[in-house]
This record gives structure tokens, sequence and C-alpha cells, in this order.
């Protein structure tokens, strides 16, 4: 969701010297946050985080004493027994004012962070997608809903992007690498089709479906009996989500979210490891 102008609120129109950039230059251990995680703080407020916690607490005492006249200088802080943070790491913070002739350095900022955030790709725009776009629309990633269905469209949680067609299937090849798709649309052809063109990439971070065993078998013998190669099956998630008796939209989209946001994780990971 675009965050580009969220931190533009706090800043004191009344002659305040702008704000601080608290950046987290190290981090060794346990810590909250890694390195390079940010905050910005105002003597009105503040935006983002880098932990929260004691840390963050003397983060922005120190950040408001900078504004204050103060001489901005790095913090090293023990996370342990001493500020009463127990992760047991250590980090060292970093402390750089931004006055207004400096704030569309810290928008670029902002929208590079928010250009780097993976996709998400729902088709299907029913009760499951709805729900499950609002969930979605908390996190850092990119929401785009595609749907055959204009008035199922139309109600689309803002935020997401919006994407009407009658050949979603189409949709696939065009879809960011790295990104995920989940396909919960109101037809099983249509899922069929869909999740083929899915499974035919070898970059996507998740490929899911909404289902049961009995439909994951159903699909699995149709792709393979269409041609479809055996061993793609085994990237498609279906069921989706955590089963628990709860099947409420907005229960199931929770588990959802959950299950996309650690194949990201697992997905970035995996880029960063060194090629055997």
């Amino acid at each position: 969701m675009p965050r580009l102008n969220a931190y533009s609120g706090f800043v004191d129109e009344a002659g305040a010297p702008g704000f601080v950039l608290v950046r987290v230059v190290e981090a060794k251990g346990s810590t909250p946050r890694d390195q390079d995680a940010w905050m910005l703080v105002s003597t009105q407020g503040f935006f983002g985080t880098i932990g929260g916690g004691r840390l963050e607490l003397e983060a922005i005492e120190k950040a408001r004493g900078i504004l204050d006249g103060a001489t901005a200088s790095d913090l090293a802080l023990p996370l342990g027994p001493a500020i009463g943070q127990c992760c047991g790491g250590h980090v060292t913070l970093s402390f750089d004012i931004i006055p207004p002739a400096r704030f569309d350095e810290i928008a670029a900022m902002v929208e590079a962070e928010d250009a780097a955030d993976p996709q998400v790709w729902l088709f299907g725009g029913g009760h499951v997608g709805r729900a499950l776009t609002r969930a979605l629309l908390l996190l850092p990633v990119k929401v785009h809903v595609a749907e055959t269905r204009a008035d199922e469209l139309a109600l689309t949680p803002e935020g997401a992007a919006q994407h009407l067609t009658p050949l979603p299937e189409s949709l696939v090849a065009d879809i960011a690498p790295g990104s995920v798709v989940i396909v919960l649309t109101h037809d099983h052809a249509l899922d069929f089709l869909i999740v083929s063109a899915a499974l035919a990439r070898d970059d996507l971070a998740q490929v899911g479906m909404i289902g049961s065993e009995t439909k994951r078998a159903t699909f699995a013998n149709q792709y393979v009996r269409e041609g479809g190669d055996r061993e793609r099956l085994a990237r498609l998630v279906c069921p989706i989500g955590r089963k628990i008796a709860d099947k409420r939209p907005e229960v199931i989209a929770a588990t959802v979210a959950a299950e996309i946001i650690s194949a990201l994780a697992e997905w970035q990971e995996s880029r960063r490891q060194p090629a055997s």
C-alpha cells in the first residue's frame, strides 16, 4: 500500500527543523529489526519502526533531543537488562536531520522501498477474495485482483490494483518473478486454466488454489491427463491456509495471508543463498 504521503502529517508546520531519520546501521545477535530498518521522528510523532520497546523509546528521545539542538551522533545499545529489553543482541543507530529541503529525498526513499514490495495476485474477487485483499493491504505487498465479473470487481477494497478481463489466465505470463498467485474464482474450469498457466512458470514464490483435497486430486488428474508435468504439481498449494473449523472468509483470509508472507520470505531467502 503506498506510503509516500504517510510521513508528512506529523511534521510541525510551525517552523520545526523537519525530522530525524533513524536507521539501524548495525545489528548483531537477536534484534527486533535487521540492519537498514528505519523510522522518521519529528516533534509531533513518528513514522515507521526500528523494532519497538525500550530501543525505540531511546531512539525517539535522542532524535527529539537532536531536533532541539543536541549533537547528532550514533547510539550503540546492548539489548539486555540495562535497557529492559531482553533480545540479547546489540544495535547501533544513526541519526540524520532531514530539513524541509531534503523531504524529496525521503519521499524517494519511501517510494523505492514500496517499489521493492512483492506482488500478490488474487484471481477471484468474491467473499474470500475481498477478505484476503483487506488482510493483504495491511502488509508490505502490492495486491492485484483479477476478475471476469465487473460487479464483483467493483467491490474490491480500495488500494488494490484491479484487472477486469475475460481471459484471466492470459495475465499470468506477465506477472513479476517472485510474486504469489492465489486462485479463488467461481469457476473450476477457470481455476484450472489459471493454475496451469502459473505452474508453467518456475519463478513464482507460491501458486495456491482454494479448495479441498478432493479438488486438488481432481485438478491433478486433469492436469496430468492434459499433458501437465506431474513434478510441477508439488508446487501447488491446495488447500490454502490452515485447516481449522471456522470457515468465515475473514478467518480463512488471516491464515492464507500468513501462508503468503511465509512463502515470500522463503523465496527471498532462497534468492540470497549462493548457488551450489
